[in-house]
């Protein structure tokens, strides 16, 4: 059965079995107007029949707007009710031909303006209606401004004509749009290099921020998605600006987590000079201070739901939404209450739209333009591959999507607008487990493989097994970290000691500060004991810690030049600007390489001027090592959505298979782990150095591991180096080598190195360097 029809039966069957409640609005039976009231949800919609086709009736209820196939559960149930009665199915079927003409909206695939002629429709309104529609009566896309006079000169003739509220909005939607974009074009008619920037805001804006800005205000709806760090707020702020010049905007409403908002009327005041009123406290304190007289208002997105109605009546021209992701998941209270508000213009604002699923795409998008995607069923049918049961396999035609968002999706990355950002240095330290810790990963991974096995032998998984895998899985990545994580009393393992290790090395340089991340409270408090023996300031950043607090401990860790360390969960990991860090430390690896991004963009941002380190702690030989090859499919999908990547990717499976078979390579291809840590040094790495200690020497498989590394690395720049080698006009290899070095086959034409050896006697000694490694 094909899509549209399978989804048009599904609402058939729905609506025809509902006890909904009608009423006839109108004089006549059949054709009129309905009334369909829901008793469940206690919420009644508008349906008009002029037939039984695809596409001839009207319901006002959200899904009919925007599933493209002319009809809905409540239309259906109408048309139900109708064809029990005698000689209904005939009249239907013929379709109504009234004696007046009409203008209604047609929705489908695209939303169209069409003109039915009534039976008495005189001569003059069939030819003034052939200036403004097309042979199949679909309003021409010149006719839209000029289309009020068409509509006072079909009702001024003295036949009955109608046009529908819909079709009217619709008209007026569409010359709104063209009519701003006209108007910010000749605010800024040198377009992004016009000195009417200079005095928008109190700041100078790069060339890029200028043009996202403008495109912004132009769209009226939009989504500006840049990379973490190069400015998306003060975007907004500038497209508000040009929205107050052109468009006459005086109520912002700004959503965004609870942490950002004092952040947001900090660069509002610095950049715009606008007022802006931070919406906290209970519910009456929030509701005087959305009645206040403010420019921006600031809340957050827990509040949303319960602050609606006061949001309504203050009726906010813009409404920006920081940190989207929040709205990813189209079934929480959360994204259903933020889509239920209402504004001419929105700013949607999120380094990462796409983090798992292309439905978390899609319901961030639904936000910005319902239409621009079409359905759920549809966009997911177009994008996905499934097998022949129909389960997700992959993706397809991502590249597609990317087209179809152009015009309201402003996309930059850092390295194609941003040159001069420092440098961003990235190196991943393998440390060993501690027996202790290693019996708990290996309980856990134990307790995973039975699952899996039960999924492989069964084909699916209960509830309870699915929870009992992911409480395993979380066990696993825990002990990682320190078996304090897990039993509140013992702590073994070594991550925090080599941080207060590589932390001290850092801290020679005076200015340093350093942004150490962990998902768990209790590894921060491991962290803190050891910062306690070391008189290193720091703060902790974490879900627990009040909203007001909040922005004493950003203030802090700016200001104090004492305070070096900010410690986070990934509570902190969104939205913070932290530029005057120059270190990153993830002591644990998030299983979305969103969120690690997430993390590293509170510091690699616009503003650093400073070479950015970053630190990756990997427990070696556990799941952490194993999840390391498993962030290339989410990576691939936004890239090929967003960033002209890939156009199809493939994961395998069903959601929960592809979570199962993650998990089976996760921990069922883990590499050899490290010699484990004995009790005795892991105490002694707890314990503080004395003065005269020596250093620890390095461990031979620690040496070994980074030989490796360096050499898989080598390997790879060269590949690429060789791959991109193109001969040059000369003929020659344009590669940046030096000549002689790079020399090309005569049979196969493939390039190859060709290398000096040393003397014999460096050889040898290179051979018994790695052999004693190896030992």
């Amino acid at each position: 059965m094909p899509l549209d029809q399978w989804q048009v039966e599904l609402r058939r069957d729905f609506g025809r079995a509902q006890n909904f409640r009608m009423k006839n609005l109108g004089d006549n039976a059949i054709f009129s107007e309905f009334e369909v009231f829901n008793p469940e949800t206690k919420r009644a919609y508008r349906v008009a029949i002029r037939g039984s086709a695809l596409g001839e009736n009207y319901c006002s209820c959200p899904d009919y707007a925007v599933n493209t196939l002319g009809t809905c559960k409540h239309i259906e149930y109408v048309l139900g009710r109708l064809e029990r009665r005698r000689g209904a199915k005939k009249a239907l079927a013929l379709g109504h031909r009234p004696a007046y003409s009409e203008v209604y909206l047609q929705y489908g695939a695209r939303r169209e303006v069409v003109f039915r002629p009534g039976t008495e429709a005189p001569p003059a309104l069939h030819r003034l209606a052939g200036r403004y529609f097309d042979e199949h009566n679909r309003l021409l896309p010149e006719g839209f401004s000029r289309f009020h006079t068409f509509l006072q000169k079909a009702q001024s003739n003295g036949h009955e004509f109608r046009c529908y509220d819909d079709a009217l909005q619709y008209i007026a939607q569409v010359r709104d749009q063209e009519m701003l974009a006209e108007r910010v074009s000749a605010a800024f008619p040198q377009g992004a290099r016009g000195k009417q920037f200079d005095k928008l805001l109190k700041t100078k804006l790069y060339g890029y921020q200028r043009e996202g800005a403008l495109l912004a205000a132009k769209a009226g709806r939009c989504l500006i998605a840049d990379d973490m760090g190069l400015g998306k707020t003060i975007q907004a702020i500038a497209a508000v600006e040009i929205l107050a010049k052109t468009a006459g905007v005086e109520r912002v409403l700004v959503v965004s987590p609870t942490s950002l908002k004092h952040q947001w009327r900090q660069e509002i005041e610095k950049f715009s000079g606008r007022s802006a009123t931070v919406v906290e406290g209970l519910t009456a304190r929030r509701a005087n201070l959305y009645a206040e007289d403010s420019f921006y208002k600031l809340t957050n997105y827990d509040v949303i739901h319960r602050d609606a109605e006061a949001i309504r009546r203050w009726r906010p021209d813009v409404i920006i939404l920081d940190e989207a992701q929040r709205i990813k998941n189209w079934k929480t209270r959360t994204a259903q209450s933020v889509k239920q508000l209402d504004s001419r213009f929105a700013i949607v604002l999120t380094g990462t739209p796409l983090e798992n699923r292309l439905e978390e795409l899609h319901s961030i998008v639904e936000f910005v333009d319902r239409f621009r995607l079409g359905p759920m069923f549809r966009f997911l049918d177009k994008h996905q591959h499934v097998d022949e049961c129909g389960k997700v396999i992959g993706y397809r035609n991502l590249s597609e999507i990317s087209q179809t968002l152009e015009p309201i999706l402003v996309r930059r990355t850092k390295d194609k607008v941003l040159k001069q950002l420092p440098e961003r240095l990235e190196k991943r330290f393998f440390v060993p487990m501690t027996e202790q810790q290693m019996a708990h990963h290996e309980e856990n991974r134990e307790t995973v493989a039975r699952v899996v096995h039960k999924w492989r032998k069964y084909g699916f998984l209960s509830e309870a097994d699915q929870l009992r895998m992911r409480i395993a899985l979380q066990n696993m990545r825990m002990s990682c970290n320190s078996t304090y994580l897990l039993d509140k009393q013992t702590d073994h393992g070594v991550k925090a000691d080599e941080l207060a290790d590589l932390l001290g090395e850092v801290f020679e340089d005076r200015d340093s500060k350093v942004v150490v991340f962990s998902q768990w409270t209790r590894m921060h408090e491991l962290v803190v004991r050891r910062l306690e023996r070391r008189k290193w300031g720091h703060v902790f950043f974490h879900g627990g810690v009040p909203g007001p607090a909040r922005k004493s401990l950003i203030q802090r860790f700016k200001e104090d030049r004492d305070c070096r360390l900010f410690l986070s969960t990934d509570a902190g990991g969104v939205g913070l600007n932290l530029q005057n860090a120059s270190a990153v430390v993830n002591l644990d690896q998030p299983w979305n390489p969103a969120v690690l991004e997430q993390r590293v963009g509170r510091v690699h941002r616009l503003g650093q001027h400073r070479p950015v380190r970053v630190v990756h702690f990997i427990a070696q030989g556990t799941i952490e090592e194993g999840m390391l090859g498993l962030l290339a499919f989410k990576k691939s999908m936004f890239a090929g959505v967003l960033d002209d990547g890939q156009n199809e990717v493939f994961m395998g499976g069903t959601r929960l298979k592809q979570f199962v078979e993650s998990v089976e390579k996760a921990t069922g291809r883990i590499p050899p782990s490290m010699p484990r840590q004995s009790e005795e040094t892991a105490a002694g790495r707890a314990e503080e150095p004395a003065a005269d200690q020596p250093a620890r020497a390095p461990q031979p498989e620690q040496g070994w591991q980074d030989i490796l590394a360096a050499g898989v690395s080598f390997l790879e720049t060269l590949g690429k180096t060789l791959g991109a080698s193109q001969p040059g006009a000369s003929g020659r290899p344009s590669n940046g080598l030096p000549a002689g070095l790079v020399a090309r086959d005569e049979h196969t034409g493939q390039s190859y190195l060709r290398l000096p050896l040393p003397d014999a006697d460096i050889v040898q000694k290179i051979t018994d360097l790695l052999s004693a490694f190896r030992r």
